[in-house]
């Protein structure tokens, strides 16, 4: 059996709203949602807080339908960026970066873009569904992404609440999907009360509107998710790689070794 999650949640002030919605996603079968955390740094200057406490919310998380097991609840932070400056509280050494289990970033121009795909140390990328990109994703980008481990998100509670936005979501989507075939793509809710989540069923089903297979749309929404959060654990854990390269040999010795030990031995 599959094991579905819901990696978008939005994070809201009030606590039984946001209850409700963790126990709307556990009935519709998710065996996991991250509450999602978003710092709007076009804005204004923000400074990051730390990630909700998840035994305040629930000290007994609701069980999961048709399972026995109760829901995982995990912590997203989203950072939406206009300027590279603002990336700058990714670094691996932020302390409170670090206190999350998924690190997004919502880049709102291609150089933006292009930079969380080559260099920004995240999970996950978001692409824009409300309105008409503002630039054309580029393969070298896409893939740079795809071979780091970096996934791209696309929500689609925007999607089933407005028609006009419904075009924008699907144009975008299959804008995406025409460069990265469906690899490393996750949906997401997004969803901001109860009602606005759909089962995992229906949601494979809206993804086939947004280019991806029947296969791609349920890894959409389970195992590329799995791996979105391994890939969380890794950035929180790891500080760097070593690897080792076997020196080749070098001409003059490889010479003396193809030469017979007789000839060698006389010419000494």
């Amino acid at each position: 059996m599959a094991v579905f999650v819901d990696l978008n949640v939005t994070n809201c002030t009030d606590v039984k709203k946001l209850q409700s919605i963790i126990e709307m996603a556990a009935h519709l079968g998710y065996s996991a949602v991250a509450i999602n955390h978003v710092a709007e740094f076009e804005k204004k200057k923000v400074e990051i807080v730390k990630p909700i406490s998840i035994k305040d919310l629930f000290p007994s998380p609701p069980t999961v339908q048709g399972k026995l097991t109760p829901i995982h609840i995990l912590t997203r932070l989203t950072i939406k960026a206009s300027d590279p400056s603002h990336y700058n509280v990714l670094r691996s050494t932020s302390p409170v970066t670090r206190l999350y289990d998924i690190v997004a970033v919502y880049p709102t121009t291609e150089k933006l873009f292009h930079a969380a795909c080559t260099n920004i140390d995240v999970d996950m990328i978001c692409i824009n569904v409300t309105e008409k990109s503002p630039f054309f994703f580029k393969r070298p980008s896409i893939n740079s992404a795809i071979e780091r481990g970096i996934f791209f998100e696309l929500i689609y509670t925007p999607a089933i609440k407005d028609s006009s936005i419904r075009r924008y979501t699907i144009s975008n989507a299959i804008n995406l999907m025409e460069i990265c075939k469906g690899k490393n793509v996750i949906i997401s809710s997004g969803a901001e009360k109860p009602l606005e989540l759909r089962g995992p069923y229906d949601v494979a089903t809206l993804a086939l509107l947004f280019g991806l297979s029947e296969r791609s749309a349920k890894a959409a929404l389970s195992t590329n998710c799995r791996a979105a959060l391994l890939h969380g654990e890794t950035r929180k854990t790891a500080f760097g790689v070593t690897y080792t390269v076997k020196k080749p040999q070098a001409k003059e010795d490889e010479g003396e070794a193809a030469e017979p030990a007789m000839k060698k031995a006389k010419r000494e």
